[in-house]
Parts: structure tokens; sequence; C-alpha cells
């Protein structure tokens, strides 16, 4: 086999390899864009009561744009905060009160800063927090 035939040949194997990869990449692509906007995690909702049941109400108005319904998160916009990532020993009450305040820098998932969230005030991040821990107890994250 000659040497241009050769570097014809790998040229051809190069680009065949070129050619699945970007089939690869532009599958996920399609399926991430399918999936924008739907929930992250499936949540198991327990019966709520007192400030887990306000708390639901403020986190619907304030927080499911982004981290979805039943805080199951959504694809595309914000993470689920019924996940392992935020049990209360790794991400205590206090990490909760401070994110609508102050806003929170990416470090766990890729969805970009987490801007801060006007007009709610300590009692009503209370009540969310109460709201959250009441469904990541429900399930199994504790």
């Amino acid at each position: 086999m000659s040497r241009n035939t050769k570097i014809i040949l790998v040229a051809i194997a190069a680009l065949v390899g070129l050619g699945l990869i970007w089939q690869q990449f532009n599958t996920a692509s399609s399926e991430a864009e399918d999936q924008n906007g739907a929930p992250m995690v499936s949540v198991t909702v327990p019966v709520l009561m007192g400030a887990a049941l306000d708390g639901e109400q403020i986190f619907n108005a304030n927080c499911a744009v982004c981290h979805g319904e039943n805080a199951a998160g959504r694809f595309g916009s914000g993470p689920p905060l019924v996940h392992k990532i935020y049990e209360p020993s790794h991400h205590g009450d206090m990490s909760f009160m401070l994110a609508p305040r102050q806003g929170v820098r990416a470090h766990h998932w890729p969805f970009g800063d987490m801007p801060p969230v006007d007009g709610l005030s300590d009692a009503d991040v209370e009540q969310v927090i109460s709201y959250v821990r009441t469904l990541q107890r429900a399930n199994g994250i504790n």
C-alpha cells in the first residue's frame, strides 16, 4: 500500500470518527432541548400542614419558576431542592435563608448563578424552608 493511500485512509477514518462524535453531540443537545422546563426528579408530595402548607404557596409564587413544581427542579432553569445535595447536613437552613437575600453563586449545577429574590421576608423564607424540608423528608432526604 502506498504512502498516499495510507494517508487517504487515515483521513477518511478521522472524518468518520468526527462525524460520529458530531452525531452524538447533536443528539444529546436535542434531547436536552426537548426536556427544557421538565421536572428533573420525581417528588412524592405528602399531606402539607401549617408552615409547610403556607410555604408551598410562597414557593409556588416565587421559586417554582426556576426550581419547578414541588421543588423538583426544571431542566434548563434551576436545580431540584428535593435532592441529596440539599440535605440539611450539607445545606443547612441558613443556606436556604441566605439564598433569596444574597443570591447564590453556581457551585453544584450548570444553571448559572441564582439572583436574589426580592419581596420575601424572613418569615416567608422560613415557611418555604419548612415546605422544602417536609418534601425532602417525604422523599428520604433527612
